[in-house]
């Protein structure tokens, strides 16, 4: 038996036969004409001369009809005048083809940004007012009642639900061994109460050094001879650790660059039943010009010298090997890097050789530098700002350490954060 199928467009009003056989017998009844129209040209005008778009019921039941729009033309717009004609291409790839569209590129997207990927940093003291810091334009030193509650309450709003506290203590509580950093009563331990008390489900991690408590401002205790002295530093950390997760801080994170002290810090931890207490080290801190703002944020830079004789060669790229193994067989749980955008081919390193969660810490430098730029409108400083975290997250960070963490995730929600 021959059959024909013809296909009818009203639009062009062209029809095109699709002609099939099959095995004749005695049965088989005359060849007949089945016609399908690919769009019914009455109700398709109908539409069009009133201007508006069909409803889905509508369409619904013209599909049940049989009346289908008919398909966009192959044909595609010239080019400029100009334009040279050429034959395509013989290309077997053409990766722009996953490109083509705002929904493809969103399907294809290798790497995602989240709030729940953000660390906030916080600067605390102990006035009652907030104190805005001049190198670090939107950040302050926060009152620790007031100012901070309302930073975290804004913060959480976006998403954010962790946060790191940075305090900047008096000079009159600061010596040269630091005693002041295991208080349970100081700045730090009260204000993880408070935190705690008011917003029990947020994360807080605190960070574990000497020098906002040093008067040397250095990140551990220095020697007469001007060594800063590793194992006895070590001993006041592990006080200083203890402390914070006694106040209820559920991760501590040593940034002090001390050998073996991740390992001290998680035995001291343990013999006082704080099991459950992670430790984020920083385990590739670089000595890095990007810490300025930081420092005069917290009035921490050191009485003399720097601190190269602990933290890490900024020429140096396998030595956070190293560092990575030693913290990951002492009981590190995160394994932080700082700077962020910077080093970013060493948080690859990391994330390539181990199983262990990786941070990233957007430096004070960082910060200051996209947002001098965006203010001189030299750059879109969000669209930067952005980048720059994308770009951290691409590298395989799981955690940003950021002082854009309510801003950019404002932005992700879809909420301008002030």
């Amino acid at each position: 038996m021959a059959s024909s199928i013809f296909f009818s467009s009203a639009a062009n009003a062209v029809t095109v036969p699709i002609r099939f056989t099959a095995t004749a017998t005695a049965a088989t009844p005359t060849p007949r004409l089945v016609l399908v129209r690919a769009n019914n040209a009455s109700a398709s005008a109908s539409a069009s001369a009133s201007g508006r778009t069909r409803t889905l019921e509508e369409c619904e039941a013209a599909a049940v009809a049989g009346n289908f729009p008919a398909p966009p033309p192959h044909s595609k717009p010239p080019g400029p005048k100009g334009t040279p004609l050429i034959k395509p291409l013989d290309l077997t790839r053409r990766p722009r083809r996953n490109r083509k569209s705002p929904t493809l590129r969103s399907a294809f997207q290798e790497t995602t940004l989240s709030p729940a990927n953000f660390v906030l940093p916080l600067f605390i003291h102990e006035g009652e007012e907030d104190a805005p810091i001049g190198a670090m334009p939107g950040c302050f030193r926060l009152g620790w009642r007031h100012g901070l509650i309302d930073e975290v309450y804004k913060a959480r709003d976006v998403g954010v639900n962790s946060f790191v506290l940075f305090p900047k203590i008096p000079d009159a509580l600061k010596s040269p061994t630091g005693d002041e950093a295991y208080n349970d009563n100081g700045l730090v331990p009260r204000t993880i109460r408070l935190l705690k008390d008011k917003f029990p489900d947020i994360v807080i991690y605190t960070d574990v050094a000497l020098d906002p408590y040093s008067s040397d401002g250095h990140d551990g205790i220095v020697r007469e001879d001007g060594v800063i002295m590793n194992d006895e530093t070590v001993h006041q950390l592990c006080k200083q650790a203890v402390s914070q997760a006694r106040a209820g801080a559920d991760v501590v994170s040593p940034s002090d660059m001390m050998d073996g002290r991740v390992g001290a810090l998680r035995a001291a931890l343990d013999a006082e039943g704080f099991h459950d207490v992670s430790i984020m080290s920083y385990t590739a801190k670089y000595a890095s010009a990007f810490y300025g703002p930081f420092r005069e944020a917290l009035d921490s830079n050191p009485r003399f010298g720097d601190k190269k004789t602990y933290q890490m060669n900024p020429a140096n790229y396998r030595e956070a090997l190293i560092e990575a193994e030693a913290d990951g067989a002492e009981g590190a749980d995160i394994l932080l890097v700082k700077p962020g955008l910077p080093y970013t081919d060493v948080i690859r390193l990391l994330r390539d050789n181990s199983a262990l969660p990786i941070a990233a810490y957007q430096v004070s430098g960082e910060y200051s530098m996209i947002k001098a730029a965006g203010v001189l409108k030299m750059i879109d400083g969000e669209r930067v700002m952005m980048e720059s975290l994308m770009c951290i997250r691409r590298a395989g960070a799981d955690i940003i350490l950021s002082y854009f963490a309510r801003q950019a995730a404002g932005i992700l929600c879809g909420a301008k954060s002030n």
